[in-house]
């Protein structure tokens, strides 16, 4: 008998083993069956027969037990290398999950599972495509009455079958991307796969379509209806409306200023009625045509997504507002500290300003300058310290329109900034109060309005002068109100006189002059200078006191007329004589001239 020894190395061979076993077989067979016929022919003795015989049977016994122990050891090896191999597609699998989406099997907008492998040359979506078919055909298929899904396996797959038609083929990479067997997950699909037929076999059976129809014209129906009523009802409201602004409704006043008349106010409550009404109406819409998509399957998905459209934006709204509540807590405890703080300062700045509260080096005129200044620094602290808590501050838009209304506001409010400036210097320097009597280069008048970008100055003809604070403190000032509340204004005249005039006399006489003068005060006295001696007369310069610098024109005024009345009454000519000389032919001549 031949030695048979069969070397297998993978699981390829393991299908040829069969093949091998019975050749061998065969082999066997055919020999005995020689000997059997060489047995006829050539007498031999038993026991001759019967020791070879035996020996062949051990020699096949041990060939035996050599291809049983190399049939171990190749499935030990087949599978520990299937072992390996499904290990490490699983780990590969397994790092693909996180990345891979996976393609959804949907029917009538509702997923029922999901694939990931390819199989035979098709791609995962396109599987998902078939089985979305398959379902679709059998569902709207009367004739396919067989209710029962069941599962044939093969070799390397497992079929899903309805009937006599596979609906999905199940692979080891299907069930190894979702970390099962195959049959584990046949298992699972098969419910979900009954569910669904039933369901679509139910959504296209003839009645219930006519019973979705019926529904549909219902839902319609009545939302014209609903429309209808609306509009009926607001109707009325409108002319009740027009009833009750003929009749009953009054005017808004605030403080005799009729700020709304009735007909204005008519027309804004028919306004807000109208808008009340369009509300009314589109939340009759939102809930209608949802409605109308979730009666028919293929637009039940399109019914959700219009619910979502509208519900999501009222959650994100509310959760909004609920996540930013502690926020807005803490802006009301910033806003009521700097108003408390702002308050107590107002306070302080008040009983300065009116003089209950004295403090040393600082005037009264600066109180409310002075609390401006503090309540502009509180409020800007104020909002560095919200600004973090308001909603969108860290979005980059936001940030972004901030820092290009800063850039507007730093280019072109410089010369506002530097008015400003200007005006808190001066409010300190104190040049001068509301009310005083000032001259400002060539423009002379009072004082009526300081602000923080200009001053403004009305003029003994009643001119309003507004000067810019910049203007102001690049040129020089004279405060006739402050010199005169303080010491005394000194007002000056001068009058001329020849020599022939005594001066003792003319002093006399313009110091009468200016005591008979309004607004000249008694103390101190009047007195007169002598502030030259020409060549035909003397100058003559009267100075008197006086307290009220707003008359300084008037008093002026009236001293001139004072002076003349008291010279007219002593006798003496205010003319004064003029000595020129006029050259001709015969000489020259000087002649006198009053």
């Amino acid at each position: 008998m031949p030695n048979f020894a069969v070397k297998i190395s993978n699981q390829s061979d393991m299908k040829i083993l069969p093949k091998y076993l019975l050749s061998f077989i065969c082999l066997l067979s055919v020999s005995l069956c020689a000997m059997g016929a060489d047995s006829l022919q050539t007498v031999v003795p038993d026991s001759v027969i019967l020791r070879e015989m035996a020996l062949e049977l051990q020699e096949m016994r041990q060939n035996e037990l050599a291809l049983r122990s190399e049939l171990d050891n190749l499935r030990l090896q087949t599978i520990m290398a299937d072992s390996i191999k499904i290990a490490e597609q699983r780990r590969r699998v397994d790092s693909l999950r996180a990345v891979t989406p996976g393609v959804p099997v949907v029917i009538n907008a509702d997923t029922i599972f999901t694939l990931y492998a390819e199989r035979g040359g098709y791609s995962a979506s396109d599987r998902a495509e078939m089985i979305s078919d398959n379902l679709l055909k059998i569902g709207k298929n009367k004739r396919m009455q067989c209710d029962s899904v069941h599962m044939l396996e093969n070799d390397s797959y497992i079929d899903i079958m309805y009937g006599n038609k596979v609906i999905v083929s199940i692979t080891d990479q299907d069930a190894l991307w979702q970390g099962t067997t195959r049959r584990e997950l046949a298992q699972q699909y098969i419910p979900i796969l009954s569910a669904k037929i039933d369901d679509l076999k139910e959504n296209y059976n003839l009645l219930e379509i006519a019973k979705r129809v019926a529904l549909f014209s219902l839902v319609i129906g009545v939302q014209y209806l609903l429309f209808r009523l609306t509009n009926f009802l607001f109707r009325k409201l409108r002319r009740r409306i027009i009833r009750f602004k003929q009749h009953r409704l009054k005017p808004v006043i605030i403080r005799d200023y009729e700020l709304l008349n009735t007909r204005r106010l008519g027309r804004i409550l028919i306004f807000f009625s109208n808008l009340l009404r369009y509300f009314v109406l589109l939340i009759q819409l939102m809930i209608t045509v949802p409605l109308l998509f979730a009666i028919f399957p293929q637009t039940e998905k399109l019914a959700m997504t219009i619910i979502l459209y509208i519900t999501d934006p009222i959650k994100m709204v509310f959760k909004s507002i609920v996540e930013y509540i502690p926020n807005l807590f803490i802006i009301l405890v910033i806003w009521y500290c700097i108003k408390y703080i702002i308050k107590g300062l107002h306070y302080i700045s008040n009983e300065i300003k009116n003089e209950k509260l004295k403090i040393s080096g600082f005037y009264p005129d600066w109180a409310q300058p002075t609390f401006n200044i503090i309540r502009f620094l509180l409020y800007a602290f104020m909002i560095a310290m919200i600004y973090p808590y308001l909603p969108g501050s860290n979005s980059g838009v936001f940030q972004g329109i901030s820092v290009f209304v800063g850039l507007i506001v730093s280019i072109g409010s410089s010369t506002v900034i530097s008015n400003i400036i200007a005006g808190f210097v001066i409010t300190y320097m104190r040049p001068f109060k509301l009310g005083d009597f000032i001259k400002l280069n060539d423009t002379s008048g009072n004082v009526i309005e300081k602000t923080p970008f200009a001053t403004r100055i009305r003029t003994q003809k009643n001119e309003l002068i507004t000067i810019p604070n910049s203007f102001v403190m690049s040129s020089h000032t004279v405060n006739f109100s402050a010199s005169a509340r303080n010491y005394g204004l000194i007002i000056h005249e001068s009058v001329t006189f020849g020599y022939d005039v005594p001066w003792r006399q003319v002093h006399q006489l313009l110091i009468d002059a200016a005591r008979l003068t309004p607004g000249v005060m008694d103390e101190p006295k009047p007195f007169v200078l002598e502030s030259a001696l020409e060549d035909y007369y003397t100058c003559y310069q009267i100075n008197a006191y006086i307290r009220n610098a707003d008359d300084l024109l008037q008093i002026q005024s009236d001293l001139l007329q004072n002076i003349q009345d008291v010279f007219h009454e002593a006798g003496i000519d205010m003319t004064c004589a003029h000595y020129y000389s006029e050259r001709t032919s015969a000489g020259t001549h000087s002649k006198l001239t009053p």
